[in-house]
């Protein structure tokens, strides 16, 4: 279950911080509209590496496409390049 509570909760600081946890989020509430999140670091850590793998794997993906629709150039053609 969520664990949902008022940004104005934050002055009891030490009170907020102690109840997040690794998969146990706070998220913070303005106006009761969803403000912000406290996250444990290893999980934050955890979804930035997953993060930077699924981008790592969508440029993975976009040029093994590119390489079934354009075609690949022999090792003499990319030698020929200009700057290579």
């Amino acid at each position: 279950m969520p664990n949902i509570k008022p940004i104005s909760d934050l002055r009891n600081y030490t009170s907020v911080v102690n109840e997040v946890s690794y998969g146990n989020r706070v998220y913070l509430t303005r106006n009761g509209h969803g403000s912000c999140a406290i996250i444990d670091m290893k999980e934050l850590d955890e979804l930035d590496k997953q993060k930077a793998l699924n981008q790592l794997l969508l440029k993975l993906q976009k040029a093994e496409q590119s390489v079934f629709v354009d075609g690949t150039i022999s090792a003499d053609e990319l030698e020929a390049e200009p700057g290579v």
